[in-house]
Parts: C-alpha cells; structure tokens; sequence
C-alpha cells in the first residue's frame, strides 16, 4: 500500500499563498530548468561582456539568483515578502555578494533596470490580472536586445484559474505576449497529478524562454 503523505509540499503553500512555508518546502532545490536553459543559451553565443545583468523578479528564497551569482552575474532580486528577502542573505550557498542587490517590492510598484536577463520562475501567474499587461509591458521595456525573459506562466485550464487575484492565459494568449520575441523554448505542461496532501490538481503550465531581438545573431523559434 502507498505511502499517505500528509505533509504539504510547495504546491499546496503556493494554493494558498503561505510563502514562508512555500519557502522552506523548496529549500534546498536546484535553480530552475528555464533559468538553466537561458544561461547556456548565452553561453553559447560567446558574450563577452559582464558582469552581465539580470533581474529575478518574485525571487522567492533565493534559488535561482544564488545560481546567478555563482555564474557571475549582477542580480537585483525583486520580491514582496520580507522574508524572501532576508533568506537570499542567509543563503549558506550565496556567492559574489558585492554583485547582489534586493528590493522589496510589489509587481506593480517594482522599477525594473535595464537587464540582459529577466528571470520570473513561477512568479507572474501570483500578480493579479488588473496590473498584469503593465506589468509585462515593463518587463518588455527592461530587456535590453539581445537579453531573454525565462518563466512561467499558469494556463486557463490550470485548477488554480479558478482562485481570485491570479493571472492565468490561454496558449494562444500567451503566444500573443510573446510577438516580437525570439521563441527559443515555449513547453506545455499540462497532467493531472495530486498535490503533496493528496488534493488531485489538474497542471496546465507554459515554461518558456524568449529572446529579445537584437544583438548577436537571432535563434530558431519554438
């Protein structure tokens, strides 16, 4: 007979937004795959150029900038909850912290610098719909040509479309956000599997990496 696991895991914080508790149930975890993907992406151009900018916007605890810093990056780490924060500098694993800037901030009120890299792992779908096209017309004004955008967003048929103050597209919707960008990965998931409490959720979820036109030579589109 299989396990019955009562314990939450980060899927069922997220449902309800406990991010302390999301934080310590992803502690510990390896950068995100879209982030992973980006970053070989500019290594493989051969840039020369750095330290190289990025922005890690709903930064969480910290994985992905701790990778970021590891490969030389300059990285402004943007979330709203204070905790967040105060984890990215307690990181056992934080490197290059002269390289490192945070700020407290909202979608809304963030101020987003000029970036190469704009980093929101499973961050957009928790802005709430009203702001969300400014919000993502600010992300598109940030990446300097040539940078990326690597994320995720949160499809329609996703169980959690139905929770209030969230920001879910259609593929279609989400193809339409990205015109004007060089698709390099755009990954449907989309499953039915049970959260870490046995709540079965239905995942419809876009991973995607898109290259802003301009500076070294274009990629294939996905």
């Amino acid at each position: 007979m299989a396990e019955n696991r009562t314990k939450p895991g980060a899927a069922d914080f997220a449902a309800v937004e406990d991010w302390a508790g999301y934080f310590d149930a992803v502690s510990g975890k390896p950068p995100r795959e879209t982030l992973v993907l980006a970053l070989k992406l500019f290594d493989g151009e051969g840039v020369t150029r750095f330290p190289r900018v990025a922005v890690d916007l709903g930064a969480g605890e910290g994985r992905d900038t701790a990778e970021l810093l590891r490969r030389g990056w300059r990285v402004d780490a943007i979330d709203a909850h204070p905790e967040s924060l105060m984890r990215i500098w307690n990181r056992a694993d934080l490197v290059n912290t002269d390289r490192l800037t945070t700020t407290r901030a909202t979608y809304e009120q963030c101020v987003l610098p000029a970036c190469d890299l704009l980093n929101a792992s499973y961050a957009l779908p928790f802005c709430s719909p009203p702001p969300f096209g400014a919000v993502w017309a600010k992300i598109g004004a940030a990446v300097r040509p040539g940078g990326r955008f690597a994320g995720q967003f949160f499809g329609d048929r996703d169980t959690w479309a139905t929770i209030p103050g969230r920001s879910h597209q259609t593929e279609a919707q989400v193809r339409a956000m990205l015109v004007g960008w060089e698709v390099e990965q755009f990954q449907v998931e989309e499953n039915d599997k049970p959260t870490s409490m046995g709540e079965q959720k239905h995942w419809h979820i876009f991973h995607v990496v898109a290259r802003k036109p301009g500076g070294t030579a274009p990629r294939k589109q996905a």
